[in-house]
Formats: C-alpha cells, structure tokens, sequence
C-alpha cells in the first residue's frame, strides 16, 4: 500500500468490515427510544448484528439519557460488543438539542478524527437556566464553534422546526439527518422501510426523514441557523367604533413625531399598553414617553427614549388579578392546549392552581377601601386565613370559567383599585428619579431606566422582584456622583438577576458601601 493510500480517508465501504458506534443523547419528550429503534431495526435488516443500551438521565431537562449501540456485519463468530460509549471512539455522535451536543463534546465523544456530529440547534432549556431571574440562557454559539473544531463532519440545523413543519416529532427529522449524512452504509430505502415497519405515524414520519435527509445531503451546517430572527408577524389594522379608530390614529400620528430610533419600540409598547386597559391609558404612556423624550438629545442617539419606550410600556401593563384571569380564559390559549396536547376533538380536563394572598385580595379593592383593609393587622390576617392557602381550580367546568370571565372583564374598573395607586405611583418615582438624572450623567439614567427589567410577574413573585428593584435603585443612590455611577448600576442590576434568593445582589450591595 502507498503512503497516500495509507493517507486517504478511509471510504465508506470500509466500515463492512468494522464495528461502527453510535450514541445519542436526548431527553423527555424526543423520542430518543423510538429513534434507537428505527436505527437497531435498519442495522439488522442489513445483515448486521446490533446492540443497544440505554442510561437514563436523573430528570427531565437535569440530564439527557444516553442511547448506545453498536453494530458490524454478521459473521462466523459473533461480535463482542460495549455496553457503554468511551470517549474517543465514537463514530457517530446524534444530539437532539444543541446543549447536548455540548455536553457530547466535553465528555470526550466527538473527535476530530473521526466523528460524525448531527445535532439540532433548537433550545430546549434546563433547569438551571429557568431558575434564573434574568437571562440564564446558554450560548449555542459557542457550543456551534466548539462543534466545528471538534468534529469530524458537522451537521447543524434546527431538526425540531422541520419535524414540527411536517407534522411529525425529532425523531424522525434526526433519523433522516443521520440516513443523508452517509455515516451508515445503508441504502436510503433499508432507513424508510425501518420507519414503515414501526406502522405508526408513518406518514409524517416519512415526510419529516425526507426533508431532513435533503437538507443533511444538500447543505450540512447552516450557519445563519443560530442567529436567524423570525421576522415580526403583519399587524392588522384596528377594527372597532369608528370613535375609538380615530382615538388610536391620533396616538399612532403622535408616536410618529417621537425620535426616529424610538418610533418601533413605542409602536409595540402602545400596543401593548392599550392591549392592557385601553386607549386613554395609551396616551398616558405617550405622556410619559414624550417628556422623557423631550430630555433627550441626538448626541446619544436617543438611547434614552428606546429604553423608556420598552420599560414604561412594561411598567404600566403589568400583571394583576385581572391580568391573569384574562389571559386563563383566553380562547386561544385553550386551543394552544388543545392543541398541544394532541385532543383533537376531544375534551380536555384543566386544572389551574390558584395561591392568592391577602395583599392580591386587598389591591383588588377600591383605593380607599383598600388602603384602610391594608392598615388593619387584623383585617390583613384574616383575609390570609381565608384565601391565602394553595387551591385547585378546574376551569374546563363552567362555574370556575364564568368566575375567572368575569374577572379578567373588570378591566374598566382597574383604575380604581389599590393596586393601580400602588403601581402608579411606583412609576411616578421611578421615572422622576431617571429625569433628575438625565442632566447629570446620561449613562446614569440610562441605567435605571434599565433597572425595570427586574420587576416582573404576580403574586409572591411580583413582591420578591419589587424588593430586588427597590434594593437596587438605593443602592444606585450611593454611586450617583461617581463618574462610574452608570457601570456599578449595571452591575448591581445583573447581580439582582443572578438568583432567586438574591445573594449576589447582597455581595454587590456591600461592595458599594464600602467605598461609597
């Protein structure tokens, strides 16, 4: 044999004569077992023995459970095979989500020598990074460049969006990925037949593997995948009173004189503004918004206009009684269930759990009402003693749907109640404490109109997040004066979105009163 012969990579007949391995790595839900299946039953049809384990993760989303085979042509003697893959020497390496693939590659599975890596790039996310209160997301793109570094032959495209176009699930679309990349030297039919002989779904089955094996073939890697944005859905028009029409084309016509950078944002944060309660509320926001943007200035390129524009909108819709009660008994989120759940036509039981407290029970009251319940220990323990205990609501049975209705209907009373005041003159602080800084340091009050993002949710989430905001907005007043000012408020906002229990924003806290 020549060098170069020696050199050249190895053809895929080859692998007749050797033990191929292969693992996959999936969690809940993504059929991993079925496509181990598919995959046993294609290898056996060929002629080939096969084995294959499994290694269950600990839970959903805290560990993926590992599918192992391995497979070579049958012969005289029957081959030995692992029960169990060991790093370096893996021939084929299927993840189906990226942060799999990521773990694949840093448990020593995929290697540049010799490993075939095909993994979707769609999220599903972990625990750990729900759990934080800002953005606990983990990057794809680095696990996408560690993925080209470490691999053999690379195929990344998102497989769940294609098996969902085509009706089908992840399976097959890793299944067709794996038949297109050519790592199995098995003909395209011995792959189909596999699917045809499980006898369920097949239909979308087939077109889900169809697709997937064009796109593994046609184009391996995409590498716009990662950071392709879905562009925003067409806005209808408004319909309704001929009235209320002109109302909201007068408020669109003033959000169209807002600084050039501001106009998007603002259209989206009147939408949702007037979404929540209605158009008069609208122009409240365009009145908050216009005199923030009457402070700013081109210089900064109305950075500070943007901001307010996202986070006054959030601020004043935020979540209620009311709120929460309408989005439940929304039609389309029961047909999202429905739908999700695969019914059909079929009913659905749903039960919702329902946890209000005492001050959700008192800022539904009318201001005044509200403020003296609120005042009275007595009053404030026994409306907790009532109400405040976990409870199931099966909303799919009339009384419970009519109750949560007319609840999510009492938007026009909302203005009345406690818990506006409470929120309205929240925000009145909250946004003359940016306008006192504007003149001062721009940066500054850039930064805490940012710091908005920390209130969020309902009930005892609301109440934890509120305490977060307000910690960070005194502790912003210790860095006012320092030219830094702007920096240490950014940082004792990400603290605050850390975790939970809010330590890292104790350790930051510390550390500005240390030298402020």
């Amino acid at each position: 044999m020549s060098i170069q012969q020696a050199l050249a990579p190895r053809q895929p007949d080859e692998k007749l004569n050797t033990i191929i391995k292969l693992a996959v790595l999936a969690v809940g839900g993504q059929g991993g077992g079925v496509l181990t299946n598919w995959i046993e039953a294609t290898a056996r049809s060929q002629g080939y023995a096969c084995q294959a384990t499994s290694v269950a993760g600990v839970a959903q989303r805290t560990g993926a459970t590992i599918y192992y085979m391995e497979m070579a042509p049958m012969g005289e003697v029957a081959p030995v095979f692992s029960l169990a893959p060991a790093a370096g020497d893996v021939d084929v390496m299927i993840a189906a989500e990226m942060m799999e693939a990521g773990r694949a590659i840093l448990r020593g599975f995929v290697t540049p020598d010799r490993t075939t890596l095909i993994a979707s790039t769609h999220r599903a996310l972990a625990v750990s990074e729900k759990m934080v209160p800002g953005d606990g997301i983990a990057s794809s793109e680095e696990v996408r460049a560690a993925a080209e570094v470490a691999a053999d032959k690379l195929i990344l495209f998102d497989m769940d969006r294609l098996a969902i176009e085509n009706g089908s699930v992840i399976s097959s679309s890793l299944f067709g990925a794996l038949a297109g990349s050519g790592a199995l030297p098995f003909p395209r039919a011995a792959f189909e037949d596999a699917i045809r002989a499980s006898g369920k779904g097949v239909e979308a089955s087939l077109r889900a593997f169809g697709a997937a094996f064009e796109r593994a073939q046609n184009a391996a890697v995409d590498p716009a995948e990662a950071t392709k944005v879905a562009p925003a859905p067409a806005t209808a028009a408004p319909q309704g009173p001929a009235q209320l029409t002109r109302k909201w084309e007068a408020l669109t016509t003033r959000v169209s004189a807002l600084p050039a950078p501001a106009q998007e944002m603002a259209q989206h944060g009147l939408r949702k503004v007037v979404k929540f309660q209605d158009v008069a509320y609208g122009a409240e926001y365009l009145d908050r918004l216009e005199t923030i943007a009457s402070l700013d200035e081109v210089g900064h390129g109305y950075e500070l206009t943007v901001e307010a524009a996202k986070y006054i909108a959030n601020a004043m819709a935020y979540d209620d009684v009311i709120r929460v009660a309408d989005l439940k008994t929304r039609g389309a989120r029961f047909a999202r269930i429905q739908d999700e759940m695969g019914a059909g036509d079929r009913p659905v039981a749903l039960t919702e759990f329902m946890h209000p407290r005492a001050e959700e029970i008192a800022g539904m009251l009318p201001a005044t009402m509200g403020a003296k319940v609120e005042a009275n220990p007595k009053t404030m323990a026994r409306l907790d003693r009532w109400f405040n205990k976990g409870r199931h609501v099966r909303t799919h049975k009339l009384g419970n749907f009519l109750m949560l209705y007319v609840l999510g209907g009492l938007r026009g009373y909302r203005r009345r109640t406690l818990r506006h005041r409470y929120e309205q003159e929240h925000l009145t602080r909250w946004l003359d404490n940016v306008k006192g800084a504007v003149a001062q340091n721009y940066a500054f009050a850039v930064e805490l109109v940012r710091c908005r993002r920390l209130v969020k949710g309902y009930s005892d989430t609301h109440a934890r997040s509120l305490s977060k905001f307000d910690r960070v907005m005194e502790g912003a007043e210790l860095v006012r004066t320092r030219e830094d000012g702007a920096d240490w408020v950014a940082r004792l906002r990400e603290a605050a979105l850390k975790d939970e229990k809010g330590e890292a924003l104790d350790g930051a806290i510390q550390t500005v009163r240390s030298f402020a």
